[in-house]
């Protein structure tokens, strides 16, 4: 793990790239990892952890709508997070992170576990979505890493 934000942290530098983050069920973890080494303050500006749907959208600006009818933990959400924070931030990227990290919160459509990431440029907005088995620590931690790994894969 360190030299994979080790890695990544030149390569935002040397590119000069800047992102910022919306979380929600890493509460905050993402965030921490990217700014874990000195000199992150050149590319990580800004990070909101909305973990309530009513903080996506008071914060992020989602709509309301859109959450009643993908739900949080989506696609679609992930993509709007994603945009939004790129946007609020002024950043070229915007990454986002929601899922269900357990052990209560599933759905038989949604399982402990399930987590989309979200990465916007001024262009583009992709995301993935994955499924982590383990403890609610280790599923937080999974999508972190997840999340650093496909920064690291857009800027190549």
């Amino acid at each position: 793990m360190p030299s994979l934000i080790k890695e990544l942290n030149l390569s935002l530098i040397k590119r000069k790239i800047t992102l910022s983050v919306a979380e929600s069920c890493t509460g905050g973890l993402l965030s921490s990892l990217l700014t874990q080494i000195s000199g992150s303050s050149k590319y990580f500006k800004m990070a909101i952890v909305a973990y309530s749907d009513e903080a996506k959208i008071r914060l992020l600006r989602i709509n309301r709508n859109l959450i009643k009818d993908k739900g949080a933990v989506s696609k679609d959400i992930a993509s709007a997070m994603a945009k939004a924070i790129r946007k609020i931030a002024k950043t070229d990227l915007g990454v986002s992170v929601t899922g269900i990290a357990g052990p209560t919160g599933a759905t038989e459509r949604k399982p402990v576990g399930m987590v989309f990431i979200a990465i916007a440029d001024r262009k583009y907005c992709n995301y993935r979505q994955f499924i982590f088995r383990g403890s609610r620590k280790y599923i937080r931690l999974q999508a972190s890493l997840a999340a650093l790994r496909l920064i690291k894969k857009w800027i190549q």
